[in-house]
C-alpha cells in the first residue's frame, strides 16, 4: 500500500491483510463530465428521496460531508465519518465478500474509486463511488443501523464460502467491469455475460457466505423499510439509482416480508430486481441476522462445520470445547458411526490459537505441512482428558515422560512419550505433544514417529468452525486482489475537448459569473461536434434559467430537439423539471 494512503484512529485498527484492497482515490483522474453525472444523479436523487427515502437519509448526508455538487474526497469524508465512530478507504471495484464483510466488521465503508459513466447514468452493473458514497453512508448516520451493519460484518467474515463461490465473484466482476467500460466489445460482454450464467446453472448448495451475501443484498443493498403498501427507501444500491429508486415504489416490483426466507432468494447483479424485501424497522433486520448466524457453522460446529470447511478448499478454523482454535485448509475429517468427528487434518501453513491469539511456537512457521488430531473421549473413560486435574492425568499415563498409548471412543490410537502439554489462562488443557508417536485409525497409519513430534489437540468436540483464521497475524498472505483490474477509460482527443467544455461550463457556475459571449461559443462547438451529448447543455441551460437572454432560449429549444431522440428523453424532462423549481 502507497503511503499517500492515510490512516486515522478507525482504519487504523484495520488488520494488515485488508491493506492490499486498499487503493489511493484517483480524484485528479475524474473528469468535469464525471462531476457533471455526479451532480446530476445527486440533485435528482435529493430531489425524489426526500420524500421516499428513510428519514435518516437526508440528515445522514449532511452528516458524512457528502455535496450534491461534487464527487467527495475521503479524507473530507473521513474528517466528519469519524464523529460517528466510521471510515470510509476506497477500492477497485468489487472485492471478495468477505474481506468486504471484514471492513464493515471494523466500521470502515468499502467505496469503490470509479464512477459510473454517463451511458448508465440511471443504473450501473458495477460498484461505483455514487453508489458507495451516496448510497450507504447517509444511512449509517442512523445508530441502530450503523451497529446492524457492524454486526452483519461481523457475523459475515465468518460465513464458509465454497470454492464455486470464488468463481463467481471473479465472473461478476469482470462482468460489471466490461458492461462500465464504453471501449468494451459485444463479443467480451456477451462471453462474460454467458460465463455467470453457465456458473449461476451448474451452483451445488448455497453456501453460508452465497447466503449471507442474499440477506445483504436483500437489505444493506436493496432494502425497503415500513409497510408492504407504503414503504421507504434504505438500501444503497436504491438510494444511488434514479431509475430502480422510483421504479422499485411501483406495482411494477413486487414486494415481500423481510424474513430468513431472503438468505436463499438469488440475485442477478447486473439488472433491475424484480422482487424486493420490507423490513417493519431497522431492529428487525438484527433478529433475522441472528436467526441465520444461529444455523452457520460459526454457532454449530459439528461434523458439518469441518465439512463446509473442507469444501470452501480455503483458510478455516474449527474450535473445540477446550477453546483451542485451529486454523487451516481443512482437507480430511474422519466421522463414527453416529456422524461425530473423529479426526480432523489440515493440509499446508497451520496455526493453533486460543481467544483468538496466537499460541507461542505453534504458528505456520511450526506447523507447515499440516495438523492432525483426534477428537472426543478415551474409550471406556467417561471423564474426558480436557476435564481431567492433574491427578488424573497421571492416573491415566498422561505426564511428561511416560510412554503411553491412547485409545479413543472412534478407535484412533496414539502411542508415543509424552514430552509436555500446554495450557490456557484458567490451566484448562488444549495440547498435548509425543515424541516417538504413531497414530492409527483402525489399519491406517495418520501420523508416524519419522515426521517428529506429535502435538495432539485436546477436545470433546467441535463447537464452531468458521472462515478465515482464529488470530488475524497468523497468516501474511491473507486473502487475494483480483487480478482482474477494473479498466481505466481511453478517451479520444475529442471526448478530451468535450471534457474541457463541461469544466468551462463548471468553473461558470463555481465563479457565479456567467459569460455569455464564451458560453455561446461553447454551446456552438457543443452542437457542431458533439450532437448527442445531453447533459452539458442541461448544465448551461441551468446557468442560463430566466436571464431573460437569447441563448437561454436556444439552448432549451435545443434541449427540446435532443429530446425528440427518445433514448434521453425523460432525463433532460427531469433535469429542466429540477432546475424550473
Amino acid at each position: 500500500m502507497k503511503n499517500a494512503i492515510k490512516f486515522n484512529k478507525v482504519t487504523e485498527r484495520l488488520p494488515k491483510h485488508l491493506h492490499q484492497f486498499i487503493v489511493k482515490q484517483p480524484y485528479d483522474e475524474y473528469t468535469a463530465q464525471n462531476q457533471a453525472v455526479w451532480r446530476y444523479v445527486m440533485r435528482m436523487n435529493i430531489d425524489f428521496l426526500s420524500k421516499v427515502a428513510h428519514e435518516s437519509y437526508l440528515e445522514g448526508l449532511k452528516k458524512t460531508g457528502i455535496s450534491e455538487n461534487e464527487i467527495p474526497k475521503m479524507e473530507g469524508m473521513n474528517r466528519i465519518l469519524k464523529d460517528i465512530g466510521w471510515a470510509a478507504v476506497s477500492v477497485d471495484g468489487f472485492i471478495p465478500p468477505n474481506a468486504f464483510m471484514e471492513f464493515q466488521a471494523y466500521n470502515v465503508l468499502v467505496i469503490a474509486s470509479d464512477i459510473r459513466t454517463i451511458d448508465h447514468l440511471e443504473y450501473t452493473p458495477a460498484p461505483d463511488i455514487i453508489h458507495e458514497a451516496a448510497g450507504h453512508a447517509p444511512i449509517i448516520a442512523n445508530p441502530e443501523y450503523a451497529e446492524y451493519l457492524r454486526r452483519f460484518g461481523e457475523i459475515g467474515c465468518k460465513a464458509i464460502s465454497s470454492s464455486e463461490d470464488y468463481e463467481m465473484y471473479e465472473a461478476i466482476r469482470l462482468l460489471s467491469i466490461l458492461k462500465e467500460d464504453p471501449n468494451s466489445s459485444e463479443e467480451e460482454i456477451e462471453n462474460a455475460q454467458q460465463k455467470v450464467e453457465a456458473l449461476q446453472n451448474t451452483m451445488s448448495e448455497l453456501s453460508e457466505m452465497a447466503q449471507i451475501r442474499n440477506l445483504h443484498w436483500w437489505t444493506v443493498e436493496y432494502g425497503l423499510i415500513g409497510t408492504l403498501e407504503n414503504p421507504k427507501i434504505y438500501g444503497a444500491g436504491l438510494l444511488s439509482s434514479i431509475g430502480e429508486s422510483k421504479k422499485c415504489l411501483t406495482n411494477e416490483v413486487k414486494k415481500v416480508p423481510y424474513s430468513i426466507e431472503a438468505a436463499t432468494q438469488n440475485f442477478d447483479i447486473t439488472k433491475p430486481q424484480p422482487q424486493l424485501f420490507v423490513t417493519p424497522d431497522f431492529s428487525h433486520l438484527s433478529f433475522v441476522l441472528e436467526e441465520f448466524a444461529n444455523k452457520m457453522a460459526l454457532r454449530t460446529g459439528g461434523l458439518s462445520g469441518v465439512q463446509k470447511l473442507i469444501k470452501s478448499k480455503n483458510i478455516g478454523t474449527v474450535e473445540l470445547s477446550t477453546g483451542l482454535q485451529i486454523s487451516g485448509v481443512f482437507s480430511n475429517v474422519i466421522n463414527d458411526d453416529n456422524n461425530k468427528p473423529i479426526y480432523i487434518q489440515t493440509v499446508g501453513p497451520t496455526a493453533l490459537a486460543s481467544r483468538d491469539k496466537e499460541l507461542i511456537g505453534h504458528g505456520i512457521a511450526y506447523h507447515t505441512e499440516g495438523f492432525g488430531s483426534p477428537l472426543g473421549k478415551l474409550k471406556g473413560i467417561n471423564l474426558a482428558i480436557e476435564d481431567m486435574f492433574p491427578k488424573d492425568l497421571e492416573v491415566y499415563g498422561i505426564y511428561e515422560g511416560k510412554k503411553t498409548t491412547l485409545l479413543f471412543e472412534g478407535n484412533i490410537k496414539v502411542e508415543g512419550e509424552v514430552i509436555t502439554g500446554k495450557r490456557d489462562l484458567k490451566g484448562k488443557i488444549l495440547l498435548i505433544s509425543f515424541k516417538n508417536c504413531t497414530v492409527t485409525h483402525n489399519d491406517k497409519v495418520l501420523f508416524q514417529p519419522t515426521w517428529g513430534i506429535y502435538d495432539m489437540a485436546v477436545g470433546k468436540e467441535i463447537i464452531s468452525a468458521h472462515a478465515g483464521p482464529a488470530s488475524v497475524n497468523s497468516f501474511k498472505n491473507l486473502g487475494e486482489v483480483s487480478s482482474t483490474k477494473t479498466r481505466k477509460i481511453t478517451y479520444s482527443e475529442e471526448a478530451l475537448r468535450l471534457h474541457k467544455m463541461y469544466k468551462e461550463i463548471a468553473e461558470m457556475r463555481k465563479t457565479g459569473e456567467v459569460d455569455f459571449k464564451e458560453l455561446t461559443l461553447i454551446f456552438e462547438k457543443l452542437k457542431l461536434n458533439f450532437s448527442t451529448d445531453w447533459l452539458l447543455p442541461l448544465e448551461m441551460y441551468e446557468l442560463v434559467y430566466q436571464s431573460n437572454t437569447p441563448i437561454e432560449t436556444e439552448i432549451l429549444d435545443y434541449l427540446a430537439q435532443l429530446q425528440k431522440m427518445k433514448k434521453h428523453e425523460q432525463l433532460i424532462v427531469n433535469g429542466i423539471r429540477l432546475i424550473s423549481k
